[in-house]
């Protein structure tokens, strides 16, 4: 019992055995060539905090790293005896996600970077058997509105791995700023990754503070992320916002919006009426990025955005009513989803699969979309009723820029208050599915946008603890035992500490985690829902 409640996320079978392994200068590891990478993973992870050799064996060594292929990929055995330990997983992930069960069986230290001096690096004798309940278990990270500089996002990812998330959805484009080299459009970032300052508070008429801001990931930087995240099996999805959230964009080059003035990059926070035109120019010049998008991210997964577009402006404009009469649309909303449709078309043509926010059920979508549910569960019901595989991330339950309480001193309080009570609650499939529904539902993931979080100080501080408890809702089985997770807790928030983490106390903000007089945007749930309801409407669930 004492071992199962070191571990987060919830195991799905633990047995406790007798004795210990001690780790010690006889110690050594071992591995077949095809687990090689984890291998050194493991040896990278343990030799700074213990300051052990750990040397390779090609046989009898302490712990051993094997595959078992009548396990799942992701699915692993862990036993440890006062012989050895082994862990056999059915494919080298689950081997990885069982080193990880293994290095939170060690004192929390292990999770430092240099030696730590008075430990004993002992491993309880047990036999572990896990598996994760959902194939995407993700976090969506907004570097547009701050940018977040590589090392930190390489940080961010090894936080995922800690906690068995295997995808982050990397938003790169928006409003106020434009993160990623493209090739063929230099001024994409020569002028889309910086702006001359930034609203400071949520509310409308927030001042400024005329500091400027921005940053971009170059083509190598972005390489590096992906390899980086690879070696943890962590997938990246990129997002290139479409058809709204794009005057960055605009500001780099107007012909790409409806009315070609000229834009600066925005520096408010909220939805933009700016928004492209549909020209087969822009939709060209859209392609072409998409097409230096792939080049850099493998996955099979390419975000296409699609979310919050006003339309106003196409509404108002006799050359975009006249190319709505030329493709035979007759309602903006079919203008948007002809504009996704010919994104999604050619990423499927490349053989990737497009990825939206819900917005995108409003038109018509390729087969094989994907659709990020943010608004509720209304677009998760939506989506699977129609086919369409559904990454569930109701704003209500895992948008993590939420404020934690109704605390006064919560820093710029956002929406409703998500407490980790609230956060261990999301399941990411809708009672209202049926069981073959249910199967397009292939996970969830949190959402950390960041209007609000202008260092990674405050992305700790909003995350965490909070991303354990999604983290627990996606691997283990459902109906967890949210006192159980806080006892668990009060051990893993010692893993944090050595990781170095500035996450929220359970009393709450520290003095330098607040933002006095910097007023946010509090709503009640009754006043979240009916936004939400309202914002769902042009949808259906049959």
């Amino acid at each position: 019992m004492l071992t199962r409640a070191l571990l987060t996320p919830r195991p799905l079978s633990l047995t406790p055995g007798h004795g210990e392994l001690l780790l010690d200068e006889r110690t050594t590891v071992g591995a077949s060539a095809s687990l090689d990478g984890v291998l050194h993973w493991l040896q990278s992870a343990l030799r700074p905090p213990t300051g052990l050799p750990l040397p390779r064996s090609s046989a009898g060594a302490t712990v051993t790293l094997a595959l078992d292929e009548d396990l799942g990929p992701e699915s692993f055995r862990l036993r440890v005896t006062p012989d050895g330990a082994t862990i056999t997983g059915g494919g080298p992930a689950g081997v990885f996600w069982g080193c990880q069960a293994l290095l939170q069986l060690l004192p929390p230290a292990v999770h430092r970077k240099a030696p730590v001096a008075g430990h004993r690096w002992a491993i309880p004798a047990l036999q572990m058997y896990d598996t994760p309940r959902f194939a995407w278990r993700g976090l969506m990270l907004d570097v547009a509105r701050h940018f977040m500089p590589k090392h930190d996002v390489l940080r961010i990812i090894d936080l995922m791995a800690l906690h068995r998330l295997n995808t982050l959805h990397l938003h790169l484009t928006d409003d106020q700023g434009w993160r990623v080299e493209i090739r063929r459009y230099p001024r994409l970032t020569d002028v889309g990754a910086w702006r001359h300052e930034s609203q400071v508070g949520a509310v409308s008429g927030a001042p400024a503070d005329g500091r400027p801001h921005g940053g971009f990931y170059t083509r190598d930087d972005i390489r590096e992320i992906v390899a980086y995240a690879g070696q943890r099996f962590i997938t990246v999805v990129p997002e290139i916002e479409t058809p709204g959230h794009v005057q960055a964009a605009l500001a780099a080059y107007p012909s790409l919006g409806v009315t070609g003035a000229p834009q600066q990059v925005w520096t408010r926070w909220g939805v933009n009426r700016n928004i492209l035109n549909a020209e087969e120019a822009t939709v060209d010049f859209f392609t072409g990025v998409l097409d230096e998008i792939m080049e850099l991210f493998p996955s099979a997964y390419i975000g296409v955005g699609g979310d919050e577009c006003p339309k106003d402006q196409w509404r108002d404009d006799p050359r975009t009513r006249q190319r709505m009469a030329e493709l035979g649309l007759t309602s903006e909303q079919q203008l948007q989803g002809w504009f996704v449709r010919r994104l999604g078309d050619h990423l499927a043509a490349a053989g990737r699969r497009p990825f939206g926010w819900d917005e995108i059920l409003e038109g018509d979508l390729p087969a094989g979309t994907t659709i990020a549910s943010w608004r509720g569960s209304t677009g998760a019901v939506t989506a699977a009723r129609r086919g369409f595989d559904v990454v569930s991330c109701p704003d209500d339950k895992v948008y993590l820029d939420y404020r934690q309480s109704e605390s006064p001193t919560e820093p710029i309080p956002v929406s409703i208050p998500l407490t980790l009570r609230d956060v261990y609650g999301f399941d990411p499939v809708p009672p209202e599915l049926t069981a073959t529904e249910a199967r397009h539902v292939l996970g969830g993931q949190a959402s950390m946008w960041t209007e609000h979080a202008d260092s990674p100080r405050t992305v700790d501080y909003l995350l965490f603890p909070r991303l354990c408890a999604v983290a627990e809702a996606l691997w283990s089985p459902p109906g967890g035992d949210f006192p159980d997770f806080e006892r668990r807790l009060t051990h893993h928030l010692r893993r944090l500490d050595a990781f170095g983490v500035e996450y929220r106390h359970p009393s709450g903000p520290r003095p330098w985690q607040q933002r006095p007089g910097v007023p946010g945007r509090p709503a009640t749930r009754e006043q979240r829902a009916e936004h939400i309801a309202r914002l769902v409407s042009t949808i259906t669930t049959t």
